[in-house]
C-alpha cells in the first residue's frame, strides 16, 4: 500500500510510484472521481492543442530545443 501525508494546507505530493504507474509529469492534471466513499485517481486527457506543430513530435527532442533555441 503507497500512502502520503496531508500539510496543514491540504496538500499531499504524489508519491513516485503512483506518478510513474500514470506516466505523470509537471503540468498535468488530475482527475479524483468519487463514488460510494472511495476516490480513483487518474490522469487528465490533454486537451487538443492548437499547436499546429504538436504532431511534428519526431522534431522535439532535446537535442533539437537544444540546436534550435536561439532561432
Amino acid at each position: 500500500m503507497i500512502t502520503s501525508r496531508i500539510s496543514s494546507k491540504s496538500q499531499t505530493t504524489v508519491p513516485q510510484a503512483v506518478r510513474n504507474a500514470l506516466g505523470l509529469r509537471e503540468g498535468d492534471e488530475l482527475v479524483y472521481d468519487i463514488r460510494d466513499g472511495r476516490v480513483t485517481l487518474t490522469k487528465a486527457r490533454s486537451a487538443v492543442q492548437d499547436d499546429p506543430f504538436a504532431t511534428f513530435n519526431e522534431w522535439d527532442s532535446e537535442a533539437d530545443r537544444r540546436a534550435y533555441a536561439d532561432l
